[in-house]
């Protein structure tokens, strides 16, 4: 039976007409996708998914949160599942493959084992999250972690939240029940495309995921003095973008300081007044900066600190800090990793460790159960884009890592 189980592969060919088919729902002229959550398009896309689980002998459920939970059965029901999916809603310019290929891969697993009359010893769930793009509503209602308050979750169209999670058959006053723990879930593995260059890179299949990064987000305010740029000689100045200038070196001398894997982003500035006569007298930007470790980014944001204190004195401005957004790391477990870098060697496939350095629905699934994500490339590195491209190559090798880490993992969580 190991033997047979050994020799298991996924169908490529359903596989990549999945993935064609559900991306005609909401598809762009360009070739990629508009499915927002909880749109015609979107509740298009999960009507067509549960019909695939279901005709895939899969029981579907839909909890509080509006997660879509497909389940296989295994030899002994009532153990924790094993568990993977991902996401089909999208950003409004998105590709086919970013969060759908995750669900579709699932699936593709879930239909072979139907196909050839396998079950494995737990449960096997697909899970389609709400709104991932959005609030992580779906994932963070799994974690415990969603905020109580409709307020929190204001939407562009106006339409509350409640209305939104009955429209894809949640409910708002129910929510706190899409908690899950240990004892539903055994593992939870996530497979996406890379949405960045690194496997490309290097020439790698398989990216084995170390863990998803931890993500700090601030507001600097740099304040200085406007004054008229040609009668104010230069040593009189206070020049509040020339200090913002040198905090933007500062931030990308420290995401090139040795010890991490940080990343480190000045990416919105607004200078005023503005005009170009005018000596620059308030910076307001952001501060996104990322790596796998709290304490390492602990360590940089001290350093900042210390490099803008430096830099008010010198340039003779107030610069002040806050923050506005803390995300802690989620770490994939080491046997989780193990079992995907020898699936690899057992199927021939190149592999890397890295980090994710986006955000995604496993890092909520990380707080109550043992994680674990396996990357695919993305062509160029581009992701939520109508350009985004895995070929049919790299997401048949996803699939079947997937499929085989749990066949691996269905041998170390033992239900005896």
């Amino acid at each position: 039976m190991v033997d047979t189980l050994s020799q298991l592969s996924i169908n490529s060919d359903r596989l990549v007409q999945s993935i064609e088919q559900l991306a005609k729902i909401g598809g762009l002229p360009g070739g990629g996708v508009r499915r927002i959550a909880y749109s015609a398009t979107d509740m298009q896309a999960r009507n067509q998914v549960q019909q695939w689980m279901q005709a895939a002998g899969m029981s579907v459920k839909i909890d509080p949160a509006g997660n879509i939970i497909g389940r296989y059965p295994g030899k002994y029901p009532h153990a924790a599942a094993l568990a993977t999916g991902s996401h089909i809603d999208t950003v409004p310019n998105g590709g086919r493959y970013d969060g759908a290929f995750g669900v579709l891969a699932g699936l593709e697993v879930a239909r072979v084992l139907q196909e050839r009359q396998i079950q494995l010893n737990r449960p096997l769930e697909v899970i389609v999250f709400t709104d991932e793009e959005g609030t992580m509503i779906g994932s963070k209602a799994m974690s415990g972690r969603v905020i109580l308050d409709p307020a929190t979750y204001p939407r562009a169209d106006g339409i509350d939240i409640q209305t939104c999670l009955t429209r894809v058959g949640g409910d708002w006053n129910r929510l706190a029940e899409a908690r899950r723990t240990a004892a539903d879930i055994a593992a939870f593995v996530e497979l996406h495309v890379e949405q960045g260059p690194v496997l490309e890179c290097l020439g790698k299949q398989i990216g084995v995921v170390e863990g998803i990064v931890g993500q700090r987000r601030y507001i600097i305010t740099v304040k200085g003095s406007s004054s008229h740029a040609g009668s104010t000689p230069m040593q009189m100045r206070q020049d509040a973008l020339v200090a913002a200038s040198k905090v933007v070196l500062g931030v990308n001398k420290i995401a090139h300081t040795p010890g991490g894997q940080q990343v480190a982003t000045v990416g919105w500035m607004e200078v005023l007044p503005n005009a170009a006569n005018v000596i620059p007298g308030l910076v307001k930007m952001s501060l996104d900066i990322r790596d796998l470790s709290s304490q390492h980014l602990d360590n940089l944001m001290a350093q900042l600190q210390a490099e803008i204190e430096t830099i008010a004195v010198e340039t003779q401005t107030y610069i002040d800090l806050q923050p506005r957004l803390r995300n802690e790391p989620a770490l994939a477990k080491p046997h989780i990793q193990q079992a995907i870098a020898q699936v690899c060697e057992d199927l021939r496939l190149s592999y890397t460790h890295l980090p994710s350095r986006a955000s995604h629905d496993a890092q909520e699934l990380a707080t109550f159960t043992d994680m674990g994500m396996i990357f695919v490339p993305s062509k160029a590195g581009v992701s939520h884009a109508e350009t985004e491209y895995t070929s049919p190559e790299q997401c048949a090798e996803g699939t079947n890592v997937l499929l085989h880490t749990f066949l691996e993992l269905d041998r170390h969580y033992r239900c005896d």
